[in-house]
């Protein structure tokens, strides 16, 4: 399961590492004090991020959409289980209106958690 966190994570850090700076110009500012232990990779997680992907610049939403179209439902359905199980994630998306529910997708960085969203 750890695994296939980190694979869809490494696929959408991937993906964002050629835009870092997008995430923070979305207009989403940091939750503060959502610092968290250390991650089992031994990354720390300082901040957390909501962004819903229609958000998204139309060039980096089409590259978000197709990585998000070759994750399996597994995948996803592990990812929202984490989120769920770590209540900084879940009070950040709260304070947003959201639920791990509506999560397709996430990415760290530099200690950012950025969790990606997608409403119906």
């Amino acid at each position: 399961m750890t695994m296939r966190i980190f694979t869809a994570s490494a696929i959408i850090a991937a993906l964002c590492l050629g835009t870092p700076a997008l995430v923070q110009a979305q207009g989403t500012p940091p939750q503060p004090g959502t610092e968290s232990s250390p991650a089992q990779s031994g990354t720390v997680i300082r901040t957390i991020q909501v962004v819903d992907i229609k958000e998204l610049q139309p060039a980096v939403r089409s590259k978000v959409d197709e990585i998000i179209s070759q994750t399996s439902d597994e995948d996803i359905q592990s990812l929202r289980k984490s989120i769920d199980a770590t209540p900084q994630a879940v009070s950040a998306l709260k304070a947003k209106g959201m639920n791990s529910s509506q999560v397709v997708a996430i990415n760290i960085a530099d200690g950012v958690l950025t969790m990606f969203t997608k409403t119906a």
